[in-house]
């Protein structure tokens, strides 16, 4: 549906009538622009503007279909762009991609908004609030509204930041108590059966959503790039160090997922191998266990034969001395065993 649409002359709102009328009368107005926004328009809702300014036919597949990668492209003088927007939702700590789709012409400006990743209504009422930016025209609309994109990413840095600096704490903490145990500062840690599939699973789900952050922030780079750098088609000169502002934003958050993505692997790794070593210990001292009990069955074993002429079979003290070998040997064994670090 049609969201909102508006005239914008002389870094002011003035209401839109007929498309065709309102792009006649821009025409002569250097700063004026129309500026259409649409929330998960159809065939039917696109008609409606697209005869009237002129788009791209191959843009406009885009913009119905959606699911496109972000990325900018030029048809015969217009930009076509596509942005990524994310929400990270508290309850569940997950990161939620939208879609935001941008014609900018000479005199117009299309969003096309999906999901609810992104609203745009804010970006509006801050861009009207600043007549001296609107000048610039579409240049601004564009410029705002991939600048609120990029400062989600820089907020949703922060809590994955944060969620990262938890996970390993939780994962590495099994080690700082086995470390403190040794030095006797700490008694020795209680393992955890479940903690260590909970903590596997909650690695790949951070994975997972540092890999939907970087497939929204990445493909940005070389539009925003391209924006600030090289000459681009309704985007005065004068507005491109803004762009520069948004790139530097948006250059350090992928520097960030980039490093976090190692990271992860890196935790998982360690993880993984941490339970390798428990399970390796468990092993351990199931043998040792197993090793005191094989002792004593043996010794159980030889004096249990009732052969009639077996040593000691008639002697008074057969009993207790068979049982004080049993104890003797299940000591030993116990204490070779807590040395060497098996129990």
């Amino acid at each position: 549906m049609i969201v909102d649409q508006a005239v914008y002359r002389d870094g002011r709102r003035q209401p839109c009538a007929d498309l065709s009328d309102e792009l006649a009368k821009l025409a002569d107005v250097p700063d004026g622009f129309l500026w259409i926004g649409l929330k998960d328009p159809t065939d039917a809702e696109f008609d409606l503007v697209k005869g009237e300014l002129g788009l791209h036919p191959l843009a406009i597949e885009d913009a119905v279909n959606g699911n496109q990668r972000a990325k900018m492209e030029v048809y015969d003088g217009s930009l076509f762009v596509v942005l990524k927007p994310l929400r990270y939702i508290e309850e569940s700590s997950q990161v939620e991609t939208g879609e935001v789709m941008l014609f900018v012409g000479e005199h117009f400006v299309v969003t096309v908004r999906r999901g609810e990743a992104n609203p745009l209504a804010e970006v509006r009422r801050r861009l009207e609030a600043n007549s001296e930016h609107l000048a610039y025209g579409p240049a601004a609309v564009l410029h705002a509204v991939m600048d609120d994109v990029v400062d989600r990413y820089v907020a949703i840095d922060d809590e994955i930041a944060h969620d990262l600096e938890q996970m390993e704490e939780s994962v590495f903490a099994g080690e700082v108590e086995v470390e403190a145990s040794a030095l006797g500062d700490a008694p020795p840690p209680v393992p955890h059966r479940r903690r260590g599939g909970e903590e596997a699973r909650r690695i790949y789900l951070l994975k997972r959503e540092v890999l939907e952050f970087r497939r929204a922030a990445v493909p940005l780079k070389d539009a925003m790039l391209r924006l600030h750098q090289h000459p681009t088609p309704n985007v005065p000169d004068e507005a491109r160090p803004f762009f520069r502002d948004v790139a530097d934003h948006l250059l350090r958050v992928i520097d960030h997922i980039e490093s976090y993505d190692r990271l992860l692997s890196d935790i998982l790794s360690a993880h993984l191998t941490r339970v390798s070593v428990q399970q390796n210990d468990d092993m351990r001292r199931i043998s040792a266990w197993a090793a005191i009990g094989v002792a004593v069955t043996l010794i159980a074993g030889v004096y249990g034969m009732n052969f009639r002429h077996m040593p000691e079979l008639a002697w008074t003290f057969g009993y207790p001395m068979a049982i004080g070998l049993m104890l003797v040997v299940s000591t030993v064994l116990y204490r070779q065993f807590k040395k060497s670090g098996w129990l």
